[in-house]
């Protein structure tokens, strides 16, 4: 049996070179998803209490007034399921959650390139074997011998009583590059 305790979020500590800044629409998806449904998935802390996996999801949380943490502790070699037995897949809550966790995940990434840069430096690892491409990470020299474009500022407007088609605007527009932001 594996050893189980009890903890607050307080005494948890966030990844100071965490790689993800997040997104302001995976923020508010985020948002939306633990009001509705409540946590859904677990967090991956070190043997210090430190988060390595589920920064954003600690944060917000944290925000929304969530207090408690159970802690389950592993050597690696155990697979952890948080079993929510309120809910069943076949529902709509299911399937809800279930689209509202990937959806989530996908809208909230947005790598850190400095800090993944500082962990190429520090303790050499390798993004590119886990398919984050480094290419683009330029240092602030680099950066700065490039000739300058002239850039040119517009504004689209788009209002949609669909949430689920506008959701996946946004996410599209963020892929491709575009700055979104998300207004009520």
């Amino acid at each position: 049996m594996a050893k189980t305790s009890k903890a607050r979020i307080t005494d948890l500590v966030g990844d100071n070179l965490n790689f993800n800044k997040g997104t302001q629409y995976g923020d508010h998806l985020m948002d939306e998803s633990l009001r509705q449904f409540g946590l859904g998935r677990s967090i991956l802390i070190d043997k210090n209490n430190r988060i390595i996996a589920g920064n954003k999801t600690t944060e917000k949380a944290g925000e929304l007034g969530f207090e408690d943490v159970l802690v389950v502790e592993t050597d690696g070699k155990t697979l952890v399921a948080v079993k929510r037995t309120d809910i069943d897949l076949d529902s709509k809550a299911g399937r809800e959650l279930a689209l509202a966790d990937n959806a989530t995940a996908k809208a909230n990434l947005d790598w850190d390139e400095k800090a993944i840069a500082e962990a190429i430096e520090t303790f050499g690892i390798a993004p590119d074997d886990w398919g984050v491409s480094v290419e683009g990470f330029a240092d602030d020299e680099e950066a700065e011998e490039e000739p300058t474009k002239k850039e040119i500022s517009t504004r689209l407007i788009v209002e949609c009583k669909d949430v689920t088609k506008l959701s996946m605007l946004f996410s599209e527009l963020q892929d491709r590059g575009f700055e979104v932001e998300l207004k009520e």
